[in-house]
């Protein structure tokens, strides 16, 4: 088979099994868990890759599991990713009504279409023709959400980090991975493809005012009242403001947790969370300086102690020009110019980033989707677009990276100069 024969193989392979992709994401849909508890989901997604022969390994990471599609010819190994977790958000009318879990977030569709891309290459005659292999991974614990739950794990040594790929990435499931790719769902109106997205990272962080309890009416001058610590803090941060660079692109928006026991009671033990968003590693760290002055200076004013615990977050997401290119060049037929929009700068997050700054990555936006995500208002609006064309797109990019013994994988890989390497990666975290 010529390119074009192979391509339409591997297209035709996937719309045989459609009802198959749609079905599973619907599953896991109707399944939601929360990260590092996804059992039901690598439960089915293993499944599904052992019967598809990839003879998959499960709980890479407390949960999560993976396969290999090996073409029987050397060459590079790229990873095909969805996310198995949900979101909180208990106003969703689809929200399990215990956990308030749902996928708002659209990560069922990312697995489901990752495994579409398995029913759409995993065929001889598509195989033959490439080198290399193709490990699809079900990865834990996306959202950052439920950060009590994970440190007791981290406590515990179950996990050494809150994020699924980055405790991946420290156990060692990237360490033979040339390229990585996924999609991510998103309402885009009247588009349907977003090439070349850029995001911010961000740092977490939990905060703690210690101060002193008194009656708060008898005798309130003899406390220490950490909740107006915590709110000069968050008016220091709100000073701040301003002194952001635009195009660092800083968001920092803390919650109080807990705002003291009783009301007759000054409150002695408050709780804050909070992101520091950035869109370069060095804005971060320099934005994240700033906010945790700011955190201290409002303990300072009262006399209470301020305990600042920064977890690490995500890195920026990064994009690589040459695999955008190439599925940029595999929408043709698919879905129109018009249908297409390019280079959006995002200010939210995405743990993809730390895979882009290690490696060369892909992360597109599809749509098929309305809504925004992580709201009640987000749903499913075109299933055809949603999973089949995310299946599509990285099915035949894919074929494009490996045809001709990998030629133009190999081209990514060369010309890819990464950020910074494994080792440098976890010392930046462990010095966060």
């Amino acid at each position: 088979m010529n390119i074009r024969e192979l391509k339409n193989k591997a297209l035709e392979n996937i719309e045989a099994n459609k009802d198959k992709i749609i079905e599973i994401g619907e599953k896991i849909y109707n399944n939601p868990e929360l990260g590092y508890k996804e059992n039901f989901a690598t439960d089915l997604v293993f499944d599904e890759m052992d019967k598809l022969g990839l003879n998959p390994e499960k709980n890479l990471a407390v949960t999560g599991c993976n396969g290999i599609l090996d073409t029987g010819k050397k060459g590079p190994q790229i990873a095909v990713m969805g996310e198995l977790d949900a979101v909180i958000c208990r106003e969703h009318p689809d929200a399990d009504p215990k956990t308030g879990a749902v996928h708002a977030c659209g990560h069922n569709i990312q697995t489901a279409a990752m495994l579409g891309v398995a029913f759409g290459l995993n065929d001889q005659s598509v195989l033959d023709q490439l080198a290399g292999q193709i490990e699809f991974m079900a990865v834990p614990a996306e959202e950052y959400v439920e950060i009590e739950y994970r440190l007791d794990l981290k406590e515990n040594g179950e996990i050494s980090y809150l994020g699924g790929k980055q405790e991946m990435i420290k156990r060692g499931h990237f360490d033979d991975i040339d390229i990585s790719m996924m999609i991510h769902s998103m309402d885009l109106q009247d588009k349907k493809v977003l090439i070349s997205p850029s995001g911010n990272g961000f740092v977490g962080k939990k905060v703690q005012f210690t101060g002193k309890e008194a009656h708060a009416g008898g005798a309130p001058d003899q406390g220490i009242n950490a909740l107006n610590a915590a709110m000069l803090a968050i008016n220091n941060i709100n000073a701040l403001r301003e002194t952001f660079k635009d195009e660092d692109r800083i968001r920092v928006h803390p919650i109080i947790t807990k705002g003291g026991d009783i009301v007759n009671i000054v409150p002695a033990d408050v709780r804050m969370e909070s992101y520091v968003r950035g869109r370069t590693i060095d804005a971060l760290m320099e934005a994240n300086k700033k906010v945790n002055n700011a955190l201290r200076a409002g303990g300072m004013a009262i006399g209470a102690d301020v305990d600042i615990n920064d977890i690490p977050g995500y890195m920026p997401l990064l994009n690589d020009e040459n695999l955008d290119d190439i599925l940029h060049e595999n929408t043709d037929g698919l879905v129109t110019e018009e249908e297409i929009v390019r280079g959006v700068s995002f200010t939210g997050s995405f743990d993809f980033g730390d895979i882009t700054h290690i490696m060369p990555g892909l992360h597109p936006f599809i749509g098929g989707v309305e809504g925004d995500i992580h709201t009640r208002n987000f749903r499913m609006k075109d299933p055809e677009t949603a999973y089949i064309l995310s299946a599509k797109l990285m099915a035949l990019t894919l074929i494009d990276l490996l045809v001709d013994d990998a030629a133009r994988a190999n081209k990514v890989i060369n010309q890819y100069e990464p950020k910074l390497t494994k080792e440098e990666y976890l010392e930046l975290l462990a010095d966060i």
